[in-house]
């Protein structure tokens, strides 16, 4: 029992105590500063919801509904990205795993505002990869790449993509082989081998690496602020900006209390949906 006590005092110091302190802040009002001051009030809930002293306006619903948007796309394509390229990992010699996943695992290594300036530089007005887009007519020939929507996935997508692809390497080197192999000999189509006898054995990488992916990702704050110059913006970069810019606490604090009731109802979904797809099996998250 006593060696349990550092961990609980941990958790408690630098995540319980943080957590009831940003709740009761979400619910005092505004002060002349911007910092939480009595009494108690809904105020920051009402403008959270759009509601000020020049009435309604949807800006903050259109934050929400964008970060969440913005993260299943980029969940999604990672998941698509991540499965072939865990499977080829685990194909190879085993002398080359080690070093597959290294690449993989080495550019996670450099700081997120470097690999996103990077982006930048790439994106930008006058590159081959603008240039290339403008030649097929998807954006303007004076436009770049940067800032735009399509910026910020491809950088929601690199810096996630190592956090899906090591939990599916781990579950495709546990997979039972005989069983994919009967399904193929059974004349099954690759979409039906796929469904039945590989997503099954790897659901619990995915549900892992989903989870590893889309909570950073929803809640990300660094890359939507380089890479979308303001146009992709996330519930992140709202909260960060009632803290610093806007002055305004108690919303900043209402902002995050709904980040992490958006958080908790998509791992009730995840888990769900894991039920579903693994059938008798029980995924864990």
């Amino acid at each position: 029992m006593l060696t349990l006590l550092p961990g609980v005092g941990v958790i408690t110091v630098f995540l319980v105590l943080p957590s009831i302190y940003l709740v009761g802040m979400a619910f005092l009002s505004t002060g002349p500063y911007g910092l939480p001051t009595g009494p108690v009030s809904l105020q920051a809930f009402r403008e959270l919801a759009g509601f000020g002293f020049l009435g309604w306006s949807p800006g903050n619903l259109y934050t929400l509904l964008r970060s969440i948007g913005q993260t299943l796309l980029a969940t999604i394509v990672v998941i698509l990205i991540a499965y072939p390229a865990a499977y080829y990992i685990t194909t190879r010699p085993v002398p080359w795993r080690p070093v597959l996943l290294l690449a993989v695992v080495v550019p996670s290594w450099t700081n997120q505002v470097i690999r996103s300036v990077g982006w930048m530089n790439i994106f930008a007005p006058g590159t081959p990869v603008s240039d290339l887009a403008a030649a097929l007519g998807l954006i303007a020939p004076e436009m770049g790449l940067f800032p735009s929507r399509f910026a910020v996935i491809v950088g929601l997508v690199y810096n996630f993509l190592p956090f899906m692809i090591l939990p599916l390497y781990a579950a495709f080197e546990r997979l039972d082989t005989p069983q994919v192999e009967a399904a193929r000999d059974l004349y099954a189509t690759p979409w039906a081998v796929f469904r039945h006898a590989v997503l099954p054995q790897t659901l619990p990488g995915l549900m892992a690496g989903t989870v590893l992916v889309a909570i950073p990702a929803f809640g990300m704050y660094v890359v939507t602020e380089l890479l979308g110059g303001g146009r992709s913006l996330m519930v992140g970069n709202f909260v960060a900006r009632q803290f610093t810019q806007a002055g305004n606490w108690p919303l900043g604090a209402a902002g995050a209390l709904i980040m992490i009731v958006v958080t908790l109802i998509g791992l009730k979904v995840l888990r769900d949906l894991g039920r579903r797809l693994g059938g008798d099996r029980e995924v864990v998250l």
